[in-house]
């Protein structure tokens, strides 16, 4: 069986790792372990920080694959990924992902990092969760479903939900705040991708689509 150490930013991330992607790998011969990044035990830290713990899990553990499930949304310079200067005149959000990615990669030896996936959300998990109005309404009480409108607009001028804003006004996260009343993202967030179903978000999410597509493949190698 094939291991897979999915490094999430938070407690959303693993908890949606754990309930909706499990399964499907499981099937596959493949096994999940969704620890949190342990410098912060839950949210984005330094490059180097984050960088210790992959590298400790690829020389320690020769038999398994890393990988990453955080978020774009929330890393500033400050943080020192690799190639973000660079990538910061990139305009396609989606591109300057792909390099900032390619450039994580290759901060790691040859010896390792062909066990390296690297993997940002574009921008951030929940806006995996705006797929289908019909199953939003359908799980969340209409006395709580308090932004209706604004989630209508949404699914409207975002048919690729990846690309919903990466600011605090416009984020997935703070729009389903305003959307959903007593928002819990752990909750919520597992309760919704559970409803809307792996097939749907991977049909609406490319880039989440393709992490996917790369994860699957190690079952041939």
């Amino acid at each position: 069986m094939k291991r897979i150490i999915m490094i999430c930013e938070g407690p959303t991330e693993q908890a949606f790792a754990n309930a909706i992607l499990q399964p499907t790998f499981i099937s596959k011969n493949m096994f999940i372990q969704t620890p949190l990044i342990k410098a912060s035990h839950g949210g984005i830290v330094n490059w180097s920080k984050l960088k210790q713990q992959i590298h400790i899990h690829l020389k320690s553990e020769s038999d398994a694959y890393v990988t990453t499930f955080i978020d774009y949304y929330g890393m500033y310079s400050k943080h020192g990924f690799p190639g973000w200067e660079e990538a910061d005149a990139i305009t396609d959000k989606s591109k300057r992902i792909d390099f900032i990615e390619k450039a994580m990669l290759q901060s790691f030896d040859p010896q390792v990092h062909h066990r390296f996936i690297p993997y940002l959300q574009l921008h951030e998990f929940e806006g995996l969760l705006f797929n289908d109005i019909d199953v939003i309404k359908s799980q969340i009480p209409p006395t709580d479903l308090v932004g209706i409108e604004e989630l209508e607009k949404t699914l409207t001028d975002f048919p690729n939900p990846e690309m919903i804003n990466n600011n605090k006004a416009t984020s997935p996260s703070h729009r389903l705040e305003r959307i959903i009343k007593g928002y819990n993202k752990i909750v919520y967030g597992e309760i919704l991708a559970e409803a809307i179903g792996l097939t749907r978000i991977r049909e609406k999410s490319p880039r989440f689509n393709n992490w996917l597509k790369n994860l699957e493949s190690l079952e041939l190698k």
